[in-house]
């Protein structure tokens, strides 16, 4: 989950290695979501920053988050939780 702020809005940089990601991975495996930190309460603690954070969850949990567009660490996580 790419979890931004409406006055800088989602991180575009990163959608195209998620897409590499998911068709070398299969689109069953991997599921890339925006979400708008401003209108979901739950995301709260990341209000206030400005830089991207990612966040993954498997099986409704969080399991990683990375801080900033960095594509070597956020490539390494998806693979590593997948």
């Amino acid at each position: 989950v790419d979890a931004f702020q409406a006055w800088c809005g989602p991180c575009k940089t990163v959608v195209d290695l998620f897409w590499k990601i998911r068709n070398e991975v299969g689109s069953d495996r991997l599921h890339f979501a925006v979400a708008e930190v401003d209108s979901i309460d739950a995301l709260e603690k990341y209000r206030g920053k400005c830089e991207p954070v990612f966040l993954f969850y498997a099986g409704g949990e969080l399991v990683a988050v990375v801080r900033g567009v960095n594509a070597p660490l956020l490539q390494k996580t998806i693979l590593e939780q997948l």
